[in-house]
Order: C-alpha cells, then structure tokens, then sequence
C-alpha cells in the first residue's frame, strides 16, 4: 500500500479507469453552449423587436393616411355644399375662403399619398377650384356661362367617387363585408377545418 490514503499499488482515486477529458473540458463545453443559447435568445429577441416595430410603422402609416384621406374629403364636401348653397342664393362663391380651408388637409395629402390618389384629390381640388372662380371655366360655344357651371358642379360627385375608389384601393379597403367563422359549433374539429380551409 502506497499514498496517503491507503491505496493499493496501480489503483486510482475514483476506483477505476479515470476520462481522458481535461478538467477544463467541460466548463469550456458548457460556456460555449451558454453563450450559443444566449446568442440565440438574442437574434429570437432582436426579430421578435423587428416584427412588431414594422406592424406598428405599418399602423401609423395607414392611420396617418387614413386621417388625411378623411379630413380632405371632409372638407371637399364642406366647399362642395357651400357652392351649391352660394350658388342658389345668386351669390359669387369666395375663391379664398376655399382655398384657405382647403389648403392645409390637401397639403397633407400631397405629402402622404401615392401618385393616384395625389392626382385624384388635386382632379377633385382644380374642379372645385374652377368652380369657386379661381379659375374660369373655359366658355363652350353654344352653352350658356350658367349651365356649364351647373354641369360642371354635376361632375364634382363623380369626381370624388374616383377619388374615394383611389383611396380604398391605396389602403386596402374592401366594400364587402367580411366572411364569417361559425363560432357555435363546439367540435373543434370542424372549427379547425373550417380555419384551414380559408
């Protein structure tokens, strides 16, 4: 018997054959496992940040442009109505008191929209514009200065409606409503079909 503690010749400390492993072998192994699981709790983290920072940039977009669009037919239909009530009074409309009304909300959406909605609000814009005697229509022959402007308040409505159509496409707005899951049937089964089937 050799070694402090009474050991036989050729035996090891733990009773039999010992690993090969150094001892710093397995710290090394568990660290660089906590630091590949912290990476990716990170990169899960970061994308999860990414996700819902464009869902809310995607949010503000429509809201910003759905409020512009809002606001600027609102106050389309404001002009509109004063010219026609102006008109049957026998009165001159206010080319300015349109023009500063107008301003700020078609400025908005100048900045905001795409190329057919811009386009569509300053068709709507240059009408009513004409029509508040910034611009003088042009005189047609053989048509009373009258009629032509009554004509032409009849195309202020269709107008719009090209521009409302603009709008629901840029924004995704669909006219019918939409289709509906049947919430009373309890098989979960069918509900689950009836998911995968849309």
């Amino acid at each position: 018997m050799t070694g402090r503690l009474n050991r036989p010749a050729g035996s090891s400390l733990y009773g039999g054959r010992v690993s090969a492993i150094p001892w710093w072998g397995l710290p090394l192994i568990a660290a660089i496992f906590a630091l590949a699981g912290a990476a990716v709790a990170l990169l899960a983290t970061t994308r999860q940040d990414y996700r819902r920072g464009r869902s809310r940039r995607t949010r503000r977009w429509y809201d910003e442009r759905k409020s512009a669009y809002v606001d600027l037919m609102a106050v389309f239909e404001r002009a509109l109505y004063r010219l026609r009530t102006t008109l049957e009074a026998g009165q001159t409309p206010e080319p300015l008191t349109y023009l500063d009304e107008v301003g700020p909300a078609l400025m908005q959406v100048r900045l905001l929209a795409s190329g057919p909605v811009r386009s569509d609000a300053l068709a709507v814009h240059k009408l009513l514009e004409q029509l508040y005697g910034g611009l003088k229509p042009a005189p047609v022959p053989g048509v009373e200065p009258e009629k032509h402007v009554r004509e032409l308040l009849v195309q202020v409505p269709l107008v719009m409606q090209q521009f409302e159509a603009a709008i629901r496409e840029e924004l995704g707005i669909s006219t019918s409503p939409p289709r509906q899951v049947a919430t009373a049937d309890p098989d979960l089964r069918a509900r689950a079909r009836a998911l995968l089937r849309r």
